[in-house]
């Protein structure tokens, strides 16, 4: 069967074109396609079985062949499940990192979280603010809840929720490994890129994963002890690098301001030296004249 093909006839919600309701076009509600489980379950094998033939590549460290066999099983693949993308996604920035290839790798690995996001949204309070309240779909932050069975509950009642528990914490701490996995290959990715493509965001971004890992035990927890001392050595060591890029930018941002303020005042008879430029406490910058006459009618009188 050519699956992705099959892929394609996916969708059994009409187009704004098959509507049978021509007035209401502007209320269209679209959902999301999904297989039917027998399908979707074949789908899901055969992923699994190129995802299989991937590791085993990788185990025997032929990491181009296995981003070939990542990317079949991707084909394969219902574009829903997002953990199961993201899985394949995290596994594909690791063969990258393998072979040096930084900026792959840092796309894979944002591919990854952003299907990580999909599938269960970091919750505002952990992302914005640091804090651990517990958020129900924040399997990083979610706190230990206590679940009671109705007084007419059955023990087939309770065998089904034990279960459902289970899965439902397995699937919590595979996502919560999956995110760290993926944090820790964007961040080493894009501390590694080289200086033709190393910038202040790139180092920011690699700071603020760190930290991110660093911050959050849920996270930190899935990594080894000797990598885990490399992510506090890398906050710090970052620290230094990200105000460098941005020092660095900012100067030849100011640089190229004042070319372009020099092309423009040059037929007044003025230059950008005959301003001054100064930083506020507030981190901002103030301008003001500084040559000729000194004021604003010695300016008017030049030229």
């Amino acid at each position: 069967m050519n699956f992705k093909s099959h892929l394609k006839q996916a969708p059994s919600e009409p187009t704004p074109t098959q509507s049978n309701d021509s007035d209401s076009d502007a209320e269209e509600t679209f959902h999301d396609a999904r297989f039917p489980p027998e399908e979707e379950a074949e789908l899901l094998s055969q992923s699994n079985s190129k995802k299989s033939d991937a590791n085993t590549l990788f185990s025997k460290s032929r990491y181009s062949e296995a981003i070939s066999a990542y990317d079949s099983a991707l084909s394969y693949l219902p574009t829903y499940l997002d953990l199961e993308l993201a899985i394949l996604k995290s596994n594909i920035s690791a063969c990258h990192l393998k072979l040096s290839q930084w900026k792959e790798a840092v796309d894979a690995a944002t591919a990854a979280l952003e299907a990580l996001d999909r599938e269960d949204p970091p919750s505002s309070n952990s992302k914005d603010n640091g804090s651990n309240k517990a958020s129900p779909k924040n399997p990083e932050n979610d706190d230990d809840k206590v679940v009671e069975l109705p007084s007419t509950a059955t023990p087939s009642d309770e065998t089904h929720l034990l279960h459902t528990l289970s899965l439902r914490s397995s699937r919590l701490q595979t996502l919560s490994r999956i995110r760290s996995k993926s944090l820790l290959r964007r961040a080493r990715a894009s501390s590694s890129l080289p200086p033709s493509l190393s910038t202040y965001s790139t180092l920011e971004r690699a700071h603020s994963d760190y930290t991110r890992l660093l911050t959050t035990p849920a996270l930190f927890s899935h990594i080894p002890p000797a990598e885990q001392k490399m992510v506090k050595g890398q906050v710090l060591e970052l620290e230094g690098k990200v105000k460098e890029a941005r020092e660095r930018e900012t100067a030849e941002m100011m640089g190229k301001l004042r070319e372009l303020g020099d092309g423009i005042l040059r037929p007044f008879g003025l230059s950008t030296g005959d301003f001054k430029v100064e930083r506020n406490a507030e981190g901002g910058y103030s301008l003001g004249f500084g040559g000729g006459g000194g004021g604003g009618e010695g300016g008017k009188g030049r030229g």
